[in-house]
């Protein structure tokens, strides 16, 4: 049911009607008092255009200004800049965050003295957040051992391996040059699954489950059909399950002669005079990256768990915008591998809109952990200082050489939306400093 509250303030009367948690109409008025000041200003915008006999521009009086300038353009400025200044003053009246361009009507005007107009907006609702402060996730213990160190070093050792082709039949350890090819259950080739002289080392795990023990015994020009079941949780959500049908060629068959994992090795490998030297430098860089993953892991952890435990009145408009720029990222991608939109619909045998509906649910969760955020952030009073923001507008700039790039960073868009991601991330360090207590 909607409510409808009426107030007045500074010259101006609001009518506000509620339809919904996220939809909001308002009726609101000014009288002449109020809108006096915005007629002054708009004259002054055409002080220096209005030509005014026996002035110089800009010096004429404005009852002069008023008398000389083209009516129409004034009277369209005028109801521009006094409706807009009204709309601002009437939102944070009302404490209303609006999500999208209001809808609106000019309901009476009588120039300069009399102005009512009609605004209908989606804002955004009320956010109740849980006791953020008490939420308690315990971080999580990062560990690298041997066996971790030797995997990499194994790898190590594949890569800088001397190749011998041989010509007999392919064994495990052996490496593979092949050319593939795919398709699916309807005869249709699966987009990305094809490749030509594609080096593969039997037993490495790079290919899916299968794969490669299909390849072991295969030599030189001989070629191969067989059916693989893509897993369940494969990276593509369009196969997970898939009875999918390969045709391979293999081209040639090399044995490995892997280096001794020694001095020498790794004198090869990088800047480094013993083995021991390698083994110290594999370990630290194996950790800087699981300690990166788990941070993200932890974070997202706690965002989750206290965006579980809100509730937010989310606006149609803002998860509509978030399912688009979802599929925008996801259609780069897909133009990265080489496939086209319509072939990825027609792959997973859905319509575009079926697709869109299936991602609401992520979208609406990401929309409802940036409002959570963006509400603690103004209880806690956290803020980007001008300061913090030029920094990282620096540091950016550093990254790229290309003056273009470095002009993009300094409009106001780029501005806005790297202080949106400062804000954030502070927010985020706040609740990491009480989840860890």
């Amino acid at each position: 049911m909607a409510t409808v509250i009426q107030e007045k303030l500074h010259g101006m009367q609001i009518s506000k009607t509620q339809a919904s948690p996220t939809e909001v109409k308002l009726v609101i008025s000014a009288s002449s008092p109020e809108l006096e000041s915005v007629k002054k200003h708009v004259l002054g915008h055409f002080a220096r255009s209005v030509k005014v006999p026996g002035f110089r521009p800009g010096k004429a009086p404005a009852d002069l200004i008023e008398k000389n300038v083209d009516q129409r353009a004034f009277l369209d400025e005028f109801l521009e800049h006094a409706m807009n200044g009204l709309y601002r003053k009437a939102m944070e009246s009302e404490g209303l965050r609006p999500t999208a361009q209001p809808k609106v009507q000019v309901k009476k005007f009588v120039p300069f003295t009399d102005l009512e107009f009609e605004v209908e907006t989606e804002v955004i609702g009320k956010v109740s957040l849980p006791s953020y402060k008490t939420t308690k996730v315990p971080k999580p213990k990062i560990m690298v051992g041997a066996k971790d160190v030797n995997e990499v070093l194994k790898n190590l050792q594949t890569r800088m391996a001397d190749r011998e082709e041989v010509q007999r039949a392919a064994k495990d350890g052996d490496e593979v040059t092949i050319d593939f090819s795919s398709r699916d259950e309807k005869g249709r080739p699966v987009t990305g699954a094809e490749g030509k002289d594609h080096p593969i080392i039997l037993g490495s795990k790079q290919f899916i489950p299968g794969f490669e023990e299909n390849l072991i015994g295969l030599t030189a020009n001989q070629k191969k059909q067989f059916v693989i079941t893509f897993p369940k949780d494969y990276t593509v959500k369009a196969l997970q399950g898939k009875l999918v049908t390969f045709e391979v060629e293999a081209k040639k068959v090399s044995k490995l002669e892997r280096p001794k994992l020694d001095d020498g090795l790794a004198a090869k490998a990088g800047p480094f005079k013993t083995l021991v030297e390698l083994k110290a430098d594999v370990k630290k860089q194996l950790k800087l990256e699981r300690e990166q993953n788990a941070k993200q892991a932890y974070e997202n952890e706690i965002i989750s768990r206290i965006a579980n435990n809100s509730t937010v009145d989310i606006p149609k408009s803002m998860i509509d915008e978030q399912v688009m720029s979802m599929e925008e990222e996801e259609k780069r991608n897909l133009a990265y591998r080489g496939q086209t939109w319509q072939e990825h619909l027609a792959e997973e045998g859905i319509t575009e809109e079926q697709h869109r509906e299936r991602h609401r649910p992520q979208a609406e969760a990401r929309v409802k952990a940036g409002l959570v955020l963006s509400e603690i952030a103004e209880k806690e009073g956290i803020k980007v200082t001008p300061e913090e923001l030029e920094i990282r507008l620096q540091l950016l700039k550093g990254q790229y050489k290309d003056p273009t790039m470095q002009a993009e960073l300094d409009k106001p868009e780029a501005k806005n939306d790297i202080a949106s991601r400062l804000l954030t991330e502070k927010t985020i360090e706040k609740l990491v400093g009480y989840a860890a207590k």
